[in-house]
């Protein structure tokens, strides 16, 4: 039982795209269309290159607006409005998720490469509304995205979030990284394993999970 391995946590950090959410709804899939056709309208080129892109500035940058931002010098405020503009119909309330999390002891945050906005919106979606004490998206970071430490750092620091008394929640293995080197408790919430020295649980259900916890 992982019980045992989160008493001392005060404050429970959720990732939002496909943690909060399961990944076979593919809402990010909506995004992913509008990133590309800003990438093409942005730097004139074809679907093709502008899909190329969109997938090297994540897997470089940890986000494609930061790819866009460090190349290209884009606004990002109006990226965060136009990929975010899109059809929230495919999610639906989780009553479970919502017990589970509303039984945790201390503060409740989620945490975001998205914009605070967007989250509010899934999260009205999923049936969790009015279930945390704070949104962060990466507004919040400076546009910093995870997986960068500093990222993480400048959240904490404005939610005053003591790592060693907190566990992240966190689809992607590589924004796990950071939360375990400042010293939090990490689970990697996917439909497979991906064993690593940063990651101290796996869960294909998150609901579940935190029901074990309560």
């Amino acid at each position: 039982m992982p019980r045992a391995h989160f008493q001392h946590v005060t404050t429970w950090v959720f990732d939002l795209d496909n943690t909060l959410y399961p990944p076979e709804v593919r809402l990010f899939d909506q995004i992913e269309v509008r990133m590309t056709d800003y990438v093409m309208r942005t730097i004139g080129v074809d679907r093709a290159e502008a899909d190329r892109l969109r997938g090297h500035y994540w897997a470089t940058y940890g986000t494609t607006l930061a790819g866009l931002m460090r190349e290209h010098g884009a606004d990002p405020g109006p990226y965060l409005t136009e990929v975010h503009e899109i059809d929230f119909s495919v999610l639906s309330p989780d009553a479970g998720l919502a017990r589970g999390i509303a039984r945790l002891p201390g503060r409740k945050i989620v945490y975001t490469n998205g914009s605070a906005p967007y989250a509010e919106r899934v999260i009205a979606a999923r049936g969790l509304a009015g279930l945390f004490d704070a949104i962060y998206g990466i507004e919040h970071a400076g546009f910093r995205p995870k997986p960068e430490q500093a990222a993480f750092e400048a959240v904490f620091a404005l939610d005053g979030t003591d790592p060693a008394r907190a566990a992240m929640f966190e689809d992607d293995t590589r924004n796990l990284a950071a939360p375990h080197a400042m010293g939090m408790r990490t689970v990697h919430v996917a439909p497979a394993p991906a064993p690593a020295g940063h990651i101290h649980f796996h869960t294909t259900d998150l609901a579940a999970f935190l029901a074990r916890l309560a």
